[in-house]
């Protein structure tokens, strides 16, 4: 028979505690954690969202290039997250990379968050709305000064709000 660990309480009670911290931590340091938005079911957000941007705010999908009426915004404003509000760029920082889908070369600080997608084979920085986690696009690493970086956004995922 093979022995079994068994910890005694105190350790237990520490590890417990321990958890506890990294928790109350990692709430702080999200802002939008308690956010209504992250509590929506699939079925909530399908009702509230079009076809094709439920499938790229909640499924991370892509929608095709050159489809986004957003390519062709200009006006001084600000472009937010279709699925919640949240502003994530401002129109000064958009610019035409040619690609296909809306391009600035910075965020609003805090309003998204990063992790690595690996879907294709490479790994890309995939980035979401901080409030709501829905899916926006990636970064990239070839975008003008003063930031040399390209955030390609979904247009189906986005809001313009002129002003």
């Amino acid at each position: 028979m093979t022995p079994q660990f068994r910890p005694d309480r105190r350790v237990v009670l520490l590890a417990a505690t321990a958890l506890a911290a990294c928790g109350k931590a990692a709430l702080a340091a999200d802002p939008y954690a308690a956010s209504p938005f992250r509590k929506l079911t699939p079925a909530d957000w399908k009702a509230r969202l079009p076809g094709e941007s439920f499938d790229v705010l909640r499924q991370e999908g892509t929608e095709r290039p050159f489809t986004s009426p957003l390519n062709n915004e200009h006006r001084r404003g600000t472009f937010a997250c279709l699925g919640c509000g949240l502003p994530l760029f401002k129109s000064e920082w958009k610019f035409d990379s040619g690609t296909g889908w809306p391009s600035f070369f910075t965020a609003i600080n805090g309003a998204l968050l990063k992790k690595t997608d690996m879907k294709i084979g490479i790994p890309r920085t995939e980035y979401h709305c901080a409030r709501c986690l829905g899916h926006q696009g990636h970064v990239f690493n070839d975008g003008p000064a003063p930031t040399g970086l390209r955030y390609c956004n979904n247009g189906v995922a986005l809001k313009f709000i002129p002003g």
